[in-house]
């Protein structure tokens, strides 16, 4: 079960990290507007090995799985939970793949939720799921894009997650590896902990 949005944020990050990919991009944005609405949306973006027509429609059958990734796994809950939620939210999903050996190939992940619908589960930890992500293995870079952005005159937020300023950032596994000369002692991970709660804390 996925208790957050930002679990369900690292669920598909890993299924993008997985898919051999050279580069995985992730985006995550909250928005609010002067009506009050509220929207917490995230795209994933990968150039692995993709998938055809038919494998992105068993992708979303809950009840379906190749027994490879997860090999004592009897379903595959990844994007079924995720089109799930958002659709009991009052959000949304777009899914884009293309199979090898195209030039291009690749999988795209969209989802939206609205913020203010009750059905919708907190966001949860982004700093803390932006650390695990930093760590998955496979592709040779990993990118975040963040922006967390409140309108003049939004409505106040009423959870601890809720929106509460403007913040934009930009961070590349590649560049923080280089900065911390790795990412596998626990003084990295610490520092690594600490840079990725400061971008959310004091922009």
């Amino acid at each position: 079960m996925h208790y957050t949005l930002m679990d369900l944020v690292a669920d598909i990050t890993q299924n993008g990290a997985e898919s051999g990919a050279d580069l995985v991009e992730l985006t995550v944005s909250e928005t609010a507007d002067s009506s009050g609405k509220r929207e917490f949306r995230f795209t994933v973006k990968d150039n692995g090995k993709g998938m055809t027509s038919e494998e992105l429609k068993l992708a979303q059958d809950p009840f379906y799985t190749d027994g490879v990734k997860h090999p004592n796994r009897r379903v595959g809950l990844g994007l079924p939970f995720l089109i799930q939620t958002a659709e009991v939210s009052g959000g949304g999903w777009k899914i884009e793949s293309r199979k090898e050996p195209v030039e291009y190939s690749g999988t795209e992940v969209n989802a939206w939720f609205d913020l203010n619908n009750v059905d919708t589960p907190p966001v949860g930890d982004v700093p803390g799921i932006f650390r695990t992500v930093m760590l998955f293995e496979g592709p040779g870079d990993i990118v975040i894009k963040r922006r967390r952005d409140v309108s003049p005159g939004a409505s106040p937020p009423t959870s601890p997650a809720a929106l509460d300023g403007q913040i934009e950032y930009e961070v590349r596994k590649t560049e923080l590896f280089d900065a911390l000369g790795g990412l596998e002692d626990v003084q990295s991970l610490v520092l690594m902990d600490q840079y990725l709660r400061s971008l959310e804390e004091n922009n």
